[in-house]
């Protein structure tokens, strides 16, 4: 019998009132009823000090971080006028911080207060005060100091107005966000250093302080300020390494969205460079971070393609036939920084990531492509530089889809591995946490190691001869190699490129096939160098493997040696001195050991193979910064640095060789 269904009728409709019209919906307004909306609560009341501060009313804002997950911000702004409002007839604390849509920023189209404004929409100190287990505000105007206690969005005991002798005016506000309306409230230091930074860049001429409690109850404390906003922090990415000297573009326009719509201003700025080492594209509007950008970020794409291009065809730098340029092209080596405001915006949402006002689309576009082609004809090295990185990024990156595409047949079809690498073994266990994969020396070792290997869960791929050196080769020339392609193939998880060409990334940890990736070589010269150009090719092309532990190295033994009892091994010269001691008065048989393909499977099994008693090395990123110099100065182009290396530091290395 079918269950009845309640009625739907006009007593089923409700509202949310009050509080709960954001302690029960906080996505609605910010986003997330996660961590990424509870730093948005914190930003709303943030920029409304950071608006104080950009009316010319203080330069100065400080944010602080408590151990009990509270905040305070504090500012020297004129201070929220929170006495009682006659034409509203309601005291104006209760608009600011318990009504939506209640503000002093809606007139700014009109010449008033906050002309260009980071808060226009009138929800963020209410929004944020109702989602707070607490918050204190504590103003500081028109000779007194007020009060106001909110706890879980109801204010508690009026507003307290006391006669008081301030040294400043202005506004601070503490609250801690509440758990009951987020999943989690520890907003980290790093999101409170990073908002910071970014409105220093774009409010030229105010400091933002951040202290940090610590755990002993005292303050770390850290400041940021930028005296010429977006120039000096295009300055501070680009450094000693730029192309081309910074470059400044400011307009203001006047316009609108649709004909049927009011007239706006906008006001924009922008800073520029080229630079191959820290390439950056920032948008910021009202001083808020546009993570997608929007107006400004397709306004940008469409000038510097328009007037690149444009000098590429007027100067006979394409070849026959050649495509035309994109932004891509271009993004990899500029560094552009972008802050607008205009007294009308229209954000994506509420959490202002992003613009798309038509007509401050169509202004940015014509100021950048018109402020351009000047700049170009005004610095011409600057233009030749530019026009001949760019055009090189362009082929580069031509040529890197070409050998993706050609990497990807060669790596791609449905067959099993096994049949599509000649002489790799696979092991039964298809349990990823058990598989490990041996990269042996040579055939002679594959049949050593096949032979004395667990089939149960070790495989083995021999490497024929010494491979391609991948940081001295380029990435056509490493992908034409069969021994490197048979080894991404065997790995399983593609590769990561640490270059421009992010066409040729194909890397997913979860497609690899092996718990542990064994390199396994012969103790001597031949096998130390073989051993360290598998580790090149996994540092170039798929460094995460070393940087999560899955990369080891099989230690060889050195020296077998054989008394009546027993048969022992020494992996070192230490090792070899303490065994002849213990066997003092024993007559005993000493040799080297031979090449991993000589042994017998037994003696591969207990030396190199058998997990309880084989010595493998983990191989670690302690220092990455350090390992990328040693692999750059001993395997890369630097000849001049090798040869002074070797000639200060050789004779250290002179008692590794096998020179009996």
């Amino acid at each position: 019998m079918a269950t009845k269904k309640t009625t739907y009728g006009n007593e089923s409709i409700s509202a949310l009132k009050g509080a709960d019209r954001v302690r029960k919906r906080p996505a609605v307004i910010f986003g997330s009823d996660g961590l990424d909306g509870c730093c948005h609560s914190v930003f709303e009341i943030l920029s409304n000090s950071i608006d104080e501060a950009r009316e010319g009313f203080g330069d100065w804002v400080e944010v602080t971080r408590y151990l009990d997950k509270s905040i305070r911000v504090t500012d020297r702004g004129r201070g929220v006028p929170v006495d009682f409002n006659p034409r509203e007839d309601k005291y104006n604390w209760e608009l600011v911080f318990c009504e939506l849509y209640a503000g002093g920023k809606y007139q700014n189209n009109s010449g008033e207060n906050y002309e260009f404004s980071l808060g226009l929409n009138g929800l963020g100190s209410c929004a944020t005060q109702y989602s707070s287990e607490f918050m204190d505000v504590t103003v500081y105007r028109d000779g007194y100091k007020y009060d106001l206690h909110f706890e879980k969005g109801e204010n508690v005991g009026g507003l307290k107005k006391t006669k008081f002798d301030y040294e400043h005016t202005g506004t601070v506000i503490r609250w801690r966000p509440d758990l009951d309306v987020f999943t989690d409230i520890d907003v980290p230091l790093e999101y409170f250093q990073e908002i910071l930074k970014k409105q220093a860049v774009v409010n030229s001429g105010i400091k933002f302080i951040l202290k940090n409690e610590l755990e002993d109850g005292t303050f770390e404390e850290y400041s940021y300020l930028y005296e010429n906003g977006i120039e000096d922090y295009v300055n501070e990415l680009s450094g000693e390494k730029g192309l081309t000297s910074i470059h400044s573009i400011q307009a203001e326009r006047k316009g609108k969205d649709r004909e049927d719509k009011p007239e706006y201003k906008v006001k924009m700025h922008f800073a520029f460079c080229f630079n191959n080492e820290n390439p950056r594209i920032e948008y910021y509007h009202n001083s808020s971070y546009l993570e997608h950008g929007g107006s400004p970020d397709k306004a940008a794409r469409n000038a510097f393609v328009y007037v690149i291009d444009k000098y590429l065809k007027a100067n006979n730098k394409y070849t026959k036939n050649e495509s035309k340029i994109l932004f891509n092209d271009i993004q990899d080596s500029l560094i552009l920084v972008g802050s607008s405001f205009s007294t009308m915006t229209s954000y994506e949402n509420q959490t202002k990531k992003a613009i798309n006002n038509k007509f401050i689309q169509e202004a940015m576009t014509e100021v950048l492509r018109s402020q351009l082609e000047i700049y170009f004809i005004e610095n011409k090295m600057d233009a030749e530089k530019i026009s001949e990185q760019i055009l090189l990024n362009k082929r580069s990156r031509e040529t890197a889809e070409k050998t993706r595409i050609n990497l990807k047949k060669k790596l791609g079809g449905n067959l099993d591995v096994t049949n599509r690498v000649q002489k790799f073994v696979d092991c039964r266990s298809k349990d990823l946490d058990k598989r490990e994969i041996y990269i042996v020396e040579g055939d002679s070792a594959l049949g050593a190691c096949k032979l004395g290997r667990d089939a149960e869960f070790q495989a083995i791929i021999p490497v024929r001869g010494k491979i391609l050196n991948c940081l001295k080769a380029d990435f056509d020339k490493i992908f034409k190699n069969d021994i490197i392609i048979d080894l991404i193939k065997v790995l399983g998880c593609g590769i990561e490129v640490k270059s421009k060409n992010k066409e040729l990334n194909s890397f997913d940890l979860g497609n690899l096939r092996w718990d542990k990736v064994v390199i396994c070589t012969d103790a001597d010269v031949d096998g130390f160098q073989i051993r360290t150009l598998i580790l090149t090719m996994l540092y170039t092309l798929m460094p995460t493997l070393i940087d999560k532990g899955y990369v080891y190295i099989a230690e060889s033994p050195l020296y077998e040696i054989n008394s009546k009892k027993k048969t022992h091994f020494a992996y070192t010269e230490k090792e070899k001195a303490d065994i002849l001691k213990k066997l003092d008065g024993e007559k005993y048989t000493i040799q080297r050991s031979k090449g991993l393909g000589e042994n017998q499977p037994e003696m591969m099994w207990q030396t190199t193979m058998n997990p309880e008693t084989r010595r493998l090395i983990k191989v670690l990123p302690e220092d990455i910064n350090r390992t990328q110099e040693v692999f750059d100065l001993l395997l890369g182009d630097n000849l001049a640095g090798r040869k002074e290396f070797i000639a200060e530091h050789g004779h250290e290395y002179v008692d590794l060789l096998d020179i009996s």
